[in-house]
């Protein structure tokens, strides 16, 4: 792990911020800290950080709206640690711009692995890497984006169309949740109804297609109240 990546945590209890600070650490990433909105937006500004971990309960702004502002001029990843574990406070932070949520309290186990997922994407955005156009493969089901291909274990698998938008887009973003709106935009357009009920019916059809055991799934995990999660793909872990 390279010292000069930068990770600029904004979390204003103290202990959490050390406990987070020395895990980093000792993965050789190297920490700014800020205690507040105003100074972790500041420090945003300034020492340019590869990623944010933000708690949204700061003392004197709501973590969404620093979303909001860092949104308005910069695409760093933003990773979200928070104990609201209400679904609407995840879905706000995710359609405002955070790349993932994790809930307090966490192992550290998925913190690295959130924050190695999160720092992939990123790389893969800022290098013009064509990771979309790369097969997912994940224990023996294969995407081939470019021909449109579903394969398990070398068994072709046939999905309708927008059955195939929805998996491509979550393979590209494989080990990030996306939220329902996201995924209802993606596939039916930015002035589809807001029902989730068809995303729903997609879903089963798809688990019940790609899925070994549709009931106890190893693809793909749904994120209760937010969005759909795509496990990360074999070259990732």
């Amino acid at each position: 792990m390279s010292q000069s990546i930068r990770i600029l945590v904004i979390e204003d209890e103290k202990n959490i911020q050390s406990f987070i600070a020395s895990v980093l650490t000792a993965q050789h990433y190297h920490v700014i800290s800020a205690l507040t909105g105003q100074e972790g937006l500041s420090q945003a500004a300034s020492a340019a950080p590869d990623l944010i971990l933000l708690d949204l309960g700061l003392p004197d702004m709501d973590g969404v709206e620093i979303i909001r502002r860092i949104r308005g001029w910069s695409a760093v990843p933003i990773l979200v640690i928070s104990a609201r574990a209400q679904e609407d406070d995840k879905v706000q932070a995710l359609d405002t711009g955070a790349d993932d949520y994790i809930t307090k309290p966490f192992g550290n186990s998925e913190l690295l692995a959130r924050i190695r997922t999160a720092l992939r994407h990123s790389s893969a955005i800022q290098t013009g890497d064509a990771q979309v156009f790369r097969p997912y493969r994940c224990r023996g089901l294969c995407i081939d984006f470019e021909k449109r291909l579903v394969t398990r274990d070398g068994r072709e698998i046939h999905l309708t169309q927008n059955e195939f938008k929805i998996v491509s887009l979550l393979a590209q973003h494989c080990g990030r949740v996306l939220t329902y709106d996201r995924l209802i935009t993606h596939v039916w357009g930015p002035y589809s109804e807001n029902d989730n009920t068809i995303l729903r019916v997609n879903m089963a059809n798809i688990r019940r297609k790609i899925e070994p055991n549709p009931a106890e799934p190893i693809y793909l995990f749904t994120e209760i109240g937010v969005g759909y999660r795509m496990a990360e793909s074999d070259e990732s872990v």
